[in-house]
């Protein structure tokens, strides 16, 4: 007869790849170290190959281990959920939310809604990463994500909360020294700014308001991986660059920025809370969803834009 698998042992395993150790994963689980490994030792013995390599210093994956880890994490995640779920119809939201975000949109505009989560769901803790880079949401173990960007088809799921308008500012001092571009083709005599996470962070592309599309080649005295960097440089009137409207709103507000050719603007964005494939959420993930979605819906900047 067939035997059901040991999934107790595939959460184990989940948990001592995640955190490369088995006392650490032997510590989150409150299990001694003998436990996590004699675990993993039966699912290595029931599949005929190693899952690890182990010397006295440290433990790697071995190629079996990366390709199961993944699902393994899976395993642990509905598992969770499950237990969650069902807890949740008589309890609070409670425990620990692995949440990542952009740093300029996490530091201006998460960051200080966090306060009011953690009012309304005192026992919910926050681990909160930020960073511009693409993280990946099962290896890294985060429960939730916020992504500005055009969504790729993927399995993660995806919830959009707002539109968010990438606009080309500059200083007023700047347009009045080098001129202001009307035309995405102007832009090859102008110092442009540049942003890394672009797509194409050389080649700037446009669409019309007509539908006409445009792509640039852009040169300039600075790129930089984070949009903040970038607003010393434009305020002083030393260039132009594409910026996300969260990020600048108050500067135009302001007039320390103006906006040039608004009638072409790059492919549109979002800003999306994604979180990783699964039928069910723990209560405390969809309680901080909830939260983000609702108060980032009605940020000043999607005000404005009537997103």
């Amino acid at each position: 007869m067939p035997r059901l698998p040991d999934l107790e042992a595939w959460a184990l395993f989940a948990k001592v790849a995640e955190t490369g150790s088995f006392a650490r994963a032997a510590a989150e689980f409150g299990l001694s170290k003998a436990t996590m490994s004699k675990a993993v030792g039966r699912l290595e013995a029931r599949i005929g190959a190693s899952l690890l390599n182990r010397t006295s210093r440290r433990l790697s994956l071995t190629d079996t281990g990366r390709r199961a880890a993944a699902s393994a994490a899976r395993i642990l995640a509905e598992g969770e959920a499950v237990e969650a779920e069902a807890m949740s119809q008589s309890m609070a939201p409670c425990g620990l939310v692995r949440l990542a975000a952009p740093m300029s949109f996490g530091i201006a505009h998460v960051a200080p809604i966090l306060p009011a989560l953690l009012a309304a769901h005192p026992q919910i803790s926050v681990d909160l990463h930020l960073g511009d880079e693409l993280v990946d949401l099962v290896g890294g173990g985060f429960d939730v994500a916020l992504r500005i960007a055009a969504l790729a088809d993927s399995s993660l799921r995806a919830r959009r909360v707002c539109r968010i308008r990438r606009l080309l500012v500059a200083a007023p001092g700047y347009f009045a020294r080098r001129g202001r571009p009307a035309h995405p083709r102007d832009l090859a005599d102008h110092a442009c700014l540049g942003y890394a996470y672009l797509p194409t962070p050389d080649r700037w592309r446009f669409v019309h308001a007509s539908g006409e599309e445009a792509a640039v080649a852009t040169h300039g005295p600075l790129r930089a991986n984070n949009g903040d960097a970038l607003l010393p440089m434009l305020r002083a009137g030393l260039g132009l660059a594409v910026q996300p409207e969260f990020l600048v709103w108050q500067d135009l507000a302001a007039g320390r920025l103006e906006e040039a050719m608004a009638d072409w603007s790059m492919p549109p964005i979002a800003l999306n809370v994604v979180t990783p494939p699964g039928g069910l959420r723990p209560a405390r993930v969809a309680a901080v969803i909830e939260f983000l979605a609702g108060r980032l819906a009605a940020a000043p900047w999607a005000r404005q834009d009537g997103a």
